[in-house]
């Protein structure tokens, strides 16, 4: 049975070796302001009009292009690429068990992002400033919350076992 997670990292191109681009720090940290320039780019419809479609296809484009745009990291020992990973367990884990308490910290902070969603779309709908700010701390906060949560279970599932979704690389094995 496929997650949402899996089939929205299979949407984006992330399968197999494909994670380990993803894991490169430089995506993930270009990846992060995609909301808030999403939001800007929308805004702009009340200064540029019709134009504004321009940005937003602009920013819809990165965020496609993003997860494979950069090449493997020479390391996967950065707080980023631990967090790629562990989503990868995350979105794995209909055949990878993980620990419970992982699944709820990662639903609750799903969730807390999630919240952020009306109030931002809303906002925007009738350019209300501060229900836009609002959604979108929401839904950043939880999103980064869940990043570093993902990164615990990375660390977690990795030193339990020598479970590896993707396996990892060595800046000498060539790949």
């Amino acid at each position: 049975m496929a997650t949402a997670v899996s089939r929205m990292a299979r949407a984006f191109g992330l399968e197999g070796a494909a994670w380990l681009r993803h894991a490169n720090p430089w995506s993930v940290y270009t990846r992060i302001p995609i909301p808030a320039a999403l939001v800007l780019a929308v805004w702009s419809r009340d200064w540029i009009g019709w134009w504004s479609l321009v940005p937003v296809a602009m920013v819809c484009a990165w965020a496609a292009l993003n997860p494979t745009a950069f090449p493997p990291p020479q390391s996967l020992d950065h707080w980023a690429s631990k967090a790629v990973l562990g989503e990868q367990f995350w979105g794995a884990r209909a055949t990878v068990p993980i620990p419970r308490s992982h699944r709820t910290a990662a639903t609750v902070l799903s969730v807390v992002s999630a919240l952020g969603l009306p109030p931002l779309v809303w906002g925007l709908v009738v350019l209300d400033g501060w229900m836009v700010a609002t959604g979108l701390v929401l839904q950043m906060i939880g999103k980064i919350w869940l990043l570093d949560r993902m990164v615990w279970l990375y660390e977690d599932m990795t030193r339990a076992s020598a479970v590896h979704l993707v396996a990892p690389r060595t800046p000498d094995d060539g790949r």
